[in-house]
């Protein structure tokens, strides 16, 4: 769904869940800000029992004019042409029913097993539903940095709801906190007035009563129900503390469970830590050193802290480590394969910006800082990933063909010039190359998952599943790595 599909209807009521957080203020206030502008008939209400007190919200709706009105009651001859609900979805226990002719939803939350609304746009891939909805306002051409409120109130709906930027992920989040131009000032008054004196209370109780497991030095510490920055503050508090590497903090609410991870062990990323706990039950991500997530808790069959618990402990039992420059594989148990010649895409970085230029490559795994140099290249996989790779490497295995390279992506990285803040898309500059076939490895399927450092750094690690296959070149016998089970099996052939 876009926001043009209803723009046929012109009473329109957006709703947001009771005891409104910023992040649904914030997607509120863009979307009546957008109906307004194309002559609509639009409030912007929540409903519930209790109007907003918390100290940053009332600073929020007040310095950035949020036209938010509270309406507990709802008279039935008011019935909009359109409700939208932002942030919740119709039918959830934390948003107050009201009648309407059609209902459409935008969120950023997991799906409803019975929505299947076709006025319907979720994406749990993203931290926040601001960030949903500035996609859609994107999509319309529409800039929310006309209005420096609406553009303040969108980065702090995400900036709330990612534990202050920390469990920030999606390349969509980062596209949208580097394009929006904020107060500064009013941000930094909102974050110092979000903790009340009982919060304050509720972080010393829940540090009190950690639970401390020694044999891989983590923490796991409850807390009550609160604003999900709280579980952020309690986490990067106990994480300095002694013998403490990783840190869980989580409470159990009537409509989620909420967690925050923190590490500072080199072989634990938080945010494969937040995915692992959350499989299946929820959501989770973030970075290396900061995540965290949701749990449903009528996805559980047990109490949340046996499954955190639980999760942690198979967590730390599931993977092996190898330290690549450290480790000669034995490659009589392996079976020898050469690359399949296949087209893939390769760009020049100093096509893009020229020689010596500091970067930011942005793609669906993750952002990599770079500075262009004379051998610096990218490379496009067979599914589409992008990595690194210098000019030399390339040649060996590689030849170039005459043709521009393109190909349908889910997001399409981007690079961005440090210096200037000029972003480009990557396809204009892609060229196709083929390979000539001529690798040779060892490979065998993982029989457990592994995380690798390769040879060539020992400060970041590649995640291997179990029947992925970690392979050695033939003439590098440190020069380790993971290949993908699909991938293998369309771009190698077994000797």
């Amino acid at each position: 769904m876009q926001l043009k599909d209803l723009l046929r209807f012109d009473k329109i009521v957006i709703q947001c869940h009771d005891n409104p957080d910023a992040d649904a203020l914030a997607s509120g206030f863009a979307l009546k800000w957008f109906f307004a502008k194309n002559g609509k008939d639009v409030k912007f209400i929540y409903r519930g029992r209790n109007e907003i007190q918390k100290s940053n919200l009332v600073i929020m709706v007040k310095k950035l004019e949020i036209p938010v009105e509270y309406m507990p009651f709802i008279s039935t001859e008011d019935e909009p042409d359109l409700l939208i609900t932002v942030d919740c979805q119709y039918g959830e226990k934390n948003v107050t029913m009201t009648s309407a002719k059609h209902v459409a939803t935008i969120d950023h939350h997991r799906k409803l097993n019975n929505s299947d609304n076709p006025l319907t746009n979720i994406n749990s891939d993203l931290g926040s539903c601001a960030t949903v909805v500035w996609q859609m306002l994107k999509d319309e051409d529409y800039d929310p940095n006309e209005n420096k409120n609406l553009a303040t109130a969108l980065y702090y709906g995400l900036y709330t709801d990612t534990n202050k930027l920390s469990e920030v992920s999606h390349p969509i989040d980062r596209d949208m906190l580097d394009s929006l131009v904020y107060n500064k000032s009013i941000i930094t008054e909102m974050s110092n007035s979000n903790i009340s004196l009982e919060e304050l209370k509720i972080t010393g109780k829940a540090i009190l009563n950690f639970d401390y497991h020694e044999d891989n030095k983590y923490l796991i510490i409850e807390a009550e129900p609160c604003d999900p920055s709280i579980l952020g503050v309690i986490s990067d508090f106990s994480l300095e503390t002694e013998n403490v590497d990783v840190c869980i903090a989580y409470y159990v609410g009537p409509y989620e469970i909420k967690f925050s991870v923190r590490s500072c062990s080199k072989e634990v990323y938080a945010n494969e830590l937040a995915a692992f706990i959350a499989d299946g039950i929820g959501g989770g991500g973030g970075h290396k050193l900061k995540a965290g997530g949701t749990i449903k808790p009528d996805l559980l069959t047990m109490p949340a802290e046996d499954v955190i618990n639980d999760r942690l402990k198979l967590y730390y039992e599931t993977y092996a480590v190898i330290y690549a420059k450290d480790t000669t594989l034995d490659t009589t148990q392996m079976s020898r394969y050469s690359k399949n010649p296949q087209t893939l895409g390769t760009v020049k970085l100093s096509d893009v910006f020229p020689i010596g230029t500091s970067i930011n490559i942005r793609t669906l795994e993750g952002d990599v800082d770079a500075v262009i140099d004379e051998d610096a290249y990218l490379m496009i996989g067979i599914e589409g990933e992008i990595y690194p790779i210098s000019g030399s490497k390339l040649m060996k295995t590689y030849e170039f063909t005459n043709f521009r390279y393109t190909r349908d992506f889910e997001y399409e990285p981007r690079i961005r010039n440090l210096s200037t803040g000029e972003i480009k898309t990557v396809l204009p500059y892609a060229k196709t190359v083929r390979s000539s076939g001529q690798s040779i490895i060892y490979a065998a399927p993982l029989i457990q998952p592994v995380k690798l450092f390769t040879a060539w750094t020992d400060e970041k690690y590649y995640s291997g599943r179990v029947d992925d296959y970690i392979a050695v070149r033939a003439d590098d016998e440190h020069d380790i790595y993971i290949i993908n089970k699909d991938i293998m099996e369309k771009s190698y052939k077994k000797l």
